[in-house]
């Protein structure tokens, strides 16, 4: 699950020689006559606690929300879809596959030493290494960066990968192919530089607030667990000047209820999302602070397709058959999601992409084929499918869980046994494959549908459910060579066909972000990711 709007670019815009840095940039836009508190504090719920605020050990909105208060990459992409400058001010490519960054005079960490164009490099070769185990450790080479596939899979060593520093304040990046999405991937918190020196003194324990240090608007002032993280602003920050809340508190609040009474209580300026069974009520009541926005993100439900009964795809195209979805979009949730039949997105990055012919069927229609294909892989009445659902611990997901465990079992007397845990603790469960279902999500790292669609390639690091379909890698290396957003979404419809036919994952729907914002926070715009940034916000006199 991933963060910032992230647009992709066509090969013609690519082609301009040199881009520089713009006026606009991320940060706070405070409107004119605007009478600000003098206590700049804001309290965000973040919804969980973080697994790690190690940018290459984490794979979350959970961690990322915070990693991208305290970090910086090399740009970033604005609302409208724009690349802006971030620690690199310009750049420049040839053929689309050399690409060299020139980073801005004078950056440093927080603790005053600078950054450099070598500690970039180290930092990607050290999120490519499979001893550092990152679940991202596939996405450089799907960037298409020369060797980082083959240095992830430990084929080669993390010295040969296409980026090198030309001197300490400029960066050459090799690609394999053109990358239409290049720049707006290169936005992805993944790739943001981390300190050597540090990790090299401190190991793991790093990312702890007495050895802590940032490069972005605020750096890390303490960690409770499970209680609250504090950020503080960065004097050091290159655009410091640009920041106006001073400090910013994560909170690692997992009830939705309890969310929304802190919020009321006025312990919390902005509550990470609403209780289903309250969101009418607080529509109404509360509907000024209110904030329901769009996201490029899909719900859904992978299965250990290396574990039987899972790895018969029938048994896997029998339960997304047999799951209403409407319903559990409509009636269960009923903010706004849509019901999926595709991964990615119906319309991501200039393609439309249709759903499965099935998805059309009437209900009754799906459930005798759901029935049907149960029986030819030996489940019926007399010998019924039975297995373990399980969902990190949240009322939306125990709730839509039992929704999807009724259907089954009322559809196809299927026993769907509901098991929880915490969220770290269900990420260790799926990447080490001791589940047989999972309630997962995936949020777009960019605008394109490569970023839920590679999530299914074989060996990708975030390919928890061990699908394997050459055919379907196939499809996407394909899609990657495409010069044309046409050809591109030819090679993406395979994919989504394939994966609508195997089944590896069940999509239960595509997303909406829902917040309640108190009315003196200023600058609160979430992107098409859900995405919103600290240092982009205010706090009025109130």
């Amino acid at each position: 699950m991933k963060p910032s709007s992230r647009t992709i670019f066509t090969l013609s815009l690519l082609t301009a020689g040199i881009l520089s840095a713009s006026t606009t940039a991320f940060a706070a836009n405070v409107p004119a006559g605007t009478v600000l508190a003098e206590k700049q504090e804001l309290v965000r719920n973040n919804g969980n606690e973080p697994a790690s605020l190690d940018p290459h050990k984490v794979e979350s909105d959970v961690e990322f929300n915070i990693i991208s208060d305290l970090f910086e990459g090399l740009v970033s992409v604005a609302p409208d879809g724009t690349i802006q400058p971030r620690l690199a001010e310009k750049w420049e490519n040839k053929d689309n596959t050399v690409w060299t960054f020139h980073l801005r005079p004078g950056i440093t960490w927080s603790d005053g030493t600078a950054i450099t164009a070598p500690e970039v490099v180290w930092s990607w070769q050290r999120l490519v290494d499979p001893k550092t185990a990152s679940p991202y450790a596939s996405y450089p080479g799907n960037m298409h960066i020369v060797n980082a596939t083959d240095i992830a899979q430990g084929k080669k060593a993390p010295n040969t990968m296409g980026v090198k520093a030309l001197d300490d304040t400029t960066l050459e990046v090799t690609l394999t192919q053109p990358n239409a999405a290049f720049l707006a991937m290169l936005a992805h918190p993944s790739l943001v530089p981390v300190d050597k020196v540090m990790i090299g003194r401190y190991g793991d324990k790093w990312t702890r607030s007495e050895h802590f240090v940032s490069s972005g608007a605020y750096t890390l002032n303490k960690w409770v667990v499970n209680e609250r993280i504090i950020a503080e602003r960065n004097p050091r920050y290159w655009d410091n000047a640009h920041t106006v809340i001073s400090k910013v508190t994560y909170l690692p609040i997992t009830s939705e209820a309890a969310d929304v009474n802190r919020y009321k209580a006025g312990e919390i300026d902005i509550a990470y999302t609403l209780p289903i069974n309250q969101f009418a009520q607080l529509k109404k009541t509360m509907g000024s602070e209110l904030n329901v926005s769009p996201q490029l993100a899909t719900y859904y439900y992978e299965f250990n397709t290396t574990r039987p009964p899972f790895n018969d795809p029938r048994v896997r195209k029998a339960l997304n058959l047999a799951l209403d979805k409407d319903i559990i979009a409509d009636k269960v949730l009923g903010q706004g999601q849509r019901p999926a039949w595709v991964v990615s997105q119906p319309e991501i990055g200039g393609v439309t992409l249709k759903s499965p012919d099935y998805a059309s069927w009437p209900m009754d229609k799906r459930i005798a084929e759901a029935k049907k294909l149960l029986t030819e892989a030996g489940f019926n009445d007399s010998h019924p499918l039975s297995f373990n659902l399980l969902y990190n611990t949240s009322e939306s997901h125990q709730r839509i869980a039992i929704a999807a465990s009724s259907m089954w079992k009322k559809n196809l007397g299927v026993e769907a046994k509901l098991q929880n845990q915490e969220w770290k603790t269900m990420l260790d469960t799926m990447h080490t494959h001791n589940f047989d279902a999972v309630r997962y999500a995936w949020i777009a790292d960019y605008d394109d549908a490569a970023t839920f669609l590679n999530n299914f390639r074989t060996g990708n690091s975030e390919n928890t459910s061990q699908y394997s379909n050459p055919a379907y890698d196939e499809a996407l290396v394909e899609a990657a060579k495409a010069k044309t957003t046409a050809e591109r979404g030819k090679f993406y419809q395979q994919a989504e066909d394939l994966l609508g036919q195997d089944v590896p994952a069940i999509p239960v729907y595509h997303y909406v972000r829902t917040h309640l914002v108190k009315p003196w926070v200023g600058g609160f715009t979430p992107d098409k990711l859900g995405y919103y940034y600290t240092k982009d916000m205010y706090i009025r006199k109130h």
